[in-house]
């Protein structure tokens, strides 16, 4: 019997960072699942050294058949932490849950009932429960991944997802960039919803980002822009702000030329001089970068997939 025929789905639990009780969140996610009647297999990856939530799951092991644990070396990030159960899941979907109370247990198998519609279901917390700070700081962060990315997305933060397992394998997910799974997915043409789950009351603490958390999502922020807008046309990225960089740079030279020659502008101890160089030569390095980066994708264009075929339909006859 292989692992899609025990279970119907496969729930990956990353432990990476917050964790709260994991008897009692355990035993409510398993409540839910067991209510809808549903076979699933839990996957829990400690990433780095968790011995009290590894003594905890050692129980709940000795008591339940399908539960697996996976202790990554070191801490690594929550990303490797999903890949490492995604590898492993053996079912068509995956569920991925946090290892902390974000949504009620009682929901989660909503997502279930839109697994027929999309190929990536996103549960929002909604309506919320925490406080004013932590629901302005969210508005923000989603209107500016909006602006930047031409989706709309009301909770990336959730932990709560539905994945078909042809996501998984397609679209590549590392570093910090678990937060933005829905994004990739959807600018590879998969179908991605969002699915309003009530927020657990036991999630009301009061969330500050730290100085060194900020800068990081202001970098994977400008990740994603780059990967969903300009990862097959590197030349139209570079090619723009080189292109702007060496023409002020040109004008910035017209005019000081222009200077001398009809003015009598001296043009020694100018740092106009100066910076229209540079403007000159950072718009051609640009525009150089952007070109190897067109010869590169280029040379591999065979090897890349940015595609998903939703259906393909045959006429009769055909093989």
């Amino acid at each position: 019997m292989t692992m899609s025929d025990r279970y119907e789905l496969t729930v990956v639990v990353p432990v990476s960072g917050r964790v709260d009780n994991t008897l009692e969140l355990h035993r409510d996610y398993a409540a839910a699942f067991d209510e809808a009647e549903c076979r699933v297999e839990f996957i829990y990856v400690l990433d780095g050294e968790y011995p009290g939530v590894r003594k905890l799951l050692g129980e709940l092991q000795s008591e339940h058949d399908n539960i697996r644990v996976i202790q990554l070396g070191r801490w690594f990030g929550e990303a490797t932490a999903l890949r490492a159960g995604f590898d492993r899941a053996g079912t068509d979907w995956v569920m991925t849950l946090p290892a902390y109370y974000q949504v009620d247990p009682k929901s989660i198998v909503q997502l279930l009932n839109h697994s027929t519609g999309a190929d990536l279901i996103l549960g929002r917390r909604w309506p919320r429960a925490d406080s004013r700070l932590n629901q302005f700081l969210t508005k923000a962060f989603h209107r500016v991944v909006s602006f930047l990315t031409g989706t709309h997305f009301n909770d990336l933060g959730s932990g709560c997802r539905l994945i078909n397992k042809q996501v998984i394998e397609e679209v590549p997910v590392y570093g910090d960039q678990h937060r933005f799974l829905p994004i990739l997915a959807h600018s590879r043409g998969f179908s991605v919803v969002e699915v309003d789950l009530p927020q657990s009351t036991k999630e009301t603490f009061r969330r500050f980002p730290g100085f060194g958390v900020l800068p990081r999502r202001v970098l994977d922020l400008i990740t994603v822009f780059f990967l969903v807008k300009f990862t097959k046309k590197p030349l139209r990225f570079f090619g723009l702000i080189g292109a702007a960089a060496a023409g002020l740079g040109l004008l910035l030279l017209v005019a000081i030329t222009a200077q001398r020659l009809f003015f009598g502008v001296p043009l020694a101890d100018r740092p106009a001089l100066l910076l229209a160089s540079l403007l000159v030569v950072l718009g051609v390095q640009l525009l150089a970068i952007g070109l190897v980066g067109e010869i590169v994708i280029f040379t591999h264009a065979t090897q890349l997939k940015e595609y998903t075929a939703a259906e393909i339909v045959n006429r009769d006859g055909d093989d």
